[in-house]
């Protein structure tokens, strides 16, 4: 008898959970049997991460979520990479509305996800083929997540975790002469960094207000 397949589902979107649930009852027929755990916010998501009495198989995160500030987890992209930690042989699903190519680089290179999938693009049967998939072993990125990956706009476009820092805080209303306070980099440092990010999200001129919303609407914060 085979030990059932653990998963973990966590969507604030009830209709999302139940086509999770209803694609895998329907794979049930091919001789699975499944356990289905779910949650709906990043705090029940990271208690049924922590306490878990058996390690999950397969986890389905949406990247936007009510957050758990509380544990610094403020989306589906933190408990990803919580489950990567503390379990490493779990295949990770990410489902986001994101279109923005330097975000969907950002989740690829941070978290390697066994499947990514846009939410536009989510039909029951593209669901059926991405569970197949995963269930086998390999990886499932849904057809707008190839045509992005494929783009060559941003191919070599990297923000590093001070550049991510930098920009949160300047969203938050911190100036930049304060930043060396939240950051420890020197402040000419800090000027050079910031240059160098308007430059990648291609925003030379403008206040830190219009930086921003670049960095928003490209989905780096």
């Amino acid at each position: 008898m085979r030990t059932p397949i653990q998963i973990l589902i966590v969507d604030d979107h009830p209709f999302i959970i139940e086509a999770y649930k209803n694609a895998i009852n329907k794979y049930s027929q091919n001789g699975f049997e499944f356990e289905v755990t779910q949650a709906n916010n990043c705090k029940s998501g990271y208690e049924n991460i922590m306490e878990a009495s058996r390690n999950f198989d397969i986890a389905f995160f949406d990247i936007s979520m009510p957050e758990y500030a509380e544990k610094g987890i403020y989306s589906g992209e933190d408990l990803a990479l919580l489950m990567k930690a503390e379990m490493p042989e779990c295949k990770v699903i990410l489902l986001t509305m994101h279109t923005e190519l330097l975000k969907i680089n950002n989740i690829i290179k941070n978290i390697n996800p066994s499947g990514l999938i846009i939410k536009n693009d989510l039909t029951f049967d593209e669901l059926l083929f991405a569970f197949d998939k995963i269930i086998n072993n390999e990886s499932y990125y849904s057809q707008t997540v190839i045509k992005l990956v494929g783009q060559a706009q941003y191919n070599n476009i990297e923000l590093d975790v001070f550049d991510k820092q930098i920009l949160f805080h300047l969203s938050k209303g911190v100036k930049t002469k304060d930043l060396p306070t939240y950051i420890p980099l020197s402040l000419s440092a800090i000027e050079k960094r910031k240059l160098n990010i308007r430059e990648i999200l291609e925003v030379p001129g403008g206040t830190d207000v219009d930086l921003i919303r670049e960095a928003k609407n490209k989905g780096v914060i």
